[in-house]
């Protein structure tokens, strides 16, 4: 038998324990002498009341040769002199296909606290974006089961879009819709930041038995440390590529990229970061690209992603919406005034872009959704003349022509949450309406 190899990793095998000991707590910062550990390596924090109990701890920075830690948990029982264990190694997951249909949270343990399915693999949460080289192009339109995107905004297979919000304006529920009606195989939607309440509600409302029967969910509620919800986008990201090595069309959903760097922004004040823009630490705009630069095509699979921003008061603008959608390719912008016309889902169609569209549809496609376009353009640019009524028909053709479109444009951008339609049946739809007869 050829036994060297295994030798050799019998020879390098580490089978010391390192240990530190606590040195102060200052708010989310653990502080301790030792263990020899790198950045990003995970570390158990052995309780003093109790030394069975452990915390598992993150190593986030260096100050004055003393380790900078923060918890995955709330920090208990934990006083000078705990001892702090290293692994020396970072966060792994579990997971496969045994996952389908869970709801698990950032370290990938079910929150229905069943236990964890047999055959699942082990998986680092942190991983490189892949070689820009090695990433097919993407020229293959995939179903989002939503009118409105797949004829006036198509995606492809392997996109990320943004989709840009204030807050109540329709992005759950637009999730919702896509995780059942889209054409992906598997849909891995991560619920980072989300308010308690708001985390069953969506699984059982918006999702549904039929959205979560080819899903898997990874939720980090508001009040979980930051460390946990920063977590929590990793996690998804990881169980998506795995998926996506697998040889899976995956939709990646994230809601909401936002609360991401918010919690990035805490742990990047609590080491000591100077706040920049807005508050946002340099750290916020460096993992942004690394994080939404990991999904995408490879020469196995796609990950498909939609990525929700929140932006605060309508203000696209502002740091992190200005970022993302200067990573991504494509956002669509959901409109306040739409949502409250009752149009929904409340895309502002006008706004939004789709940079991958030109590629993956047919010349046919292009003619109508530049028709339907133009039509919106042209009534939105004379809407106040035509509200106060004074435009009068018959002065300009193009006019005429938006405002007895109108009512029809408006008719099949909507969508219910329970309606249901096929890319062909969309495009259908829109061509029959574009060539006058019933859209």
């Amino acid at each position: 038998m050829k036994i060297d190899k295994y030798l050799d990793v019998i020879d390098r095998f580490d089978n010391y324990k390192r240990y530190g000991k606590i040195h102060r707590v200052v708010g989310l910062m653990i502080e301790s002498q030792g263990p020899e550990a790198s950045i990003g390596d995970v570390c158990y924090i052995h309780a003093s009341t109790n030394h069975d109990e452990t915390i598992l701890a993150e190593v986030v920075g260096f100050h004055n040769e003393k380790v900078l830690l923060m918890p995955y948990s709330q920090l208990k029982n934990i006083g000078p002199g705990c001892m702090v264990e290293a692994t020396g190694q970072p966060l792994s997951i579990k997971v496969g296909r045994g996952l389908i249909g869970k709801v698990v949270d950032s370290l990938g343990n079910p929150l229905d606290n069943s236990q964890m399915p047999r055959g699942l693999a082990s998986y680092p949460s942190e991983q490189s974006p892949p070689n820009p080289m090695l990433r097919p192009p993407i020229d293959e339109s995939i179903q989002v089961g939503v009118k409105a995107i797949d004829t006036m905004l198509s995606v492809g297979k392997g996109q990320r879009v943004g989709i840009f919000a204030g807050s109540g304006v329709g992005k759950s529920t637009l999730l919702g819709m896509i995780a059942r009606n889209s054409g992906a195989d598997i849909n891995v939607i991560a619920l980072i930041g989300e308010r308690g309440r708001e985390v069953r509600e969506f699984i059982e409302k918006d999702l549904g038995d039929e959205g979560l029967h080819k899903s898997i969910v990874v939720v980090a509620t508001s009040d979980q440390p930051a460390l946990m919800r920063i977590k929590g986008a990793y996690t998804a990201t990881a169980i998506s590529e795995y998926f996506r090595d697998q040889g899976y069309n995956v939709n990646l959903m994230m809601d909401s990229v936002t609360r991401v760097a918010m919690a990035q922004r805490e742990v990047g004040l609590a080491t000591g970061e100077p706040p920049t823009t807005k508050g946002y630490t340099p750290s916020v705009f460096a993992i942004l690209p690394k994080l939404l630069e990991r999904a995408g095509t490879s020469e196995a699979g796609t990950i498909t992603a939609f990525y929700t921003v929140l932006v605060d008061g309508d203000d696209m603008n502002e740091p992190i919406a200005d970022t993302v959608r200067g990573i991504l390719d494509g956002h669509f912008i959901l409109d306040r005034k739409l949502a409250e016309q009752g149009r929904f889902p409340a895309i502002n169609v006008l706004k939004s872009v789709s940079r991958v569209m030109p590629q993956i549809i047919s010349p046919e496609q292009q003619q109508v959704a530049g028709k339907i376009r133009s039509l919106l353009a042209t009534y939105e640019e004379n809407h106040e003349l035509i509200q106060i009524g004074a435009y009068k028909r018959g002065t300009n053709r193009e006019i005429d022509e938006a405002i007895q479109f109108q009512p029809k444009l408006v008719h099949f951008l909507k969508q219910g949450t329970d309606e249901k339609f096929s890319s062909k049946e969309a495009l259908l739809q829109a061509s029959n309406l574009v060539a006058g007869g019933k859209g």
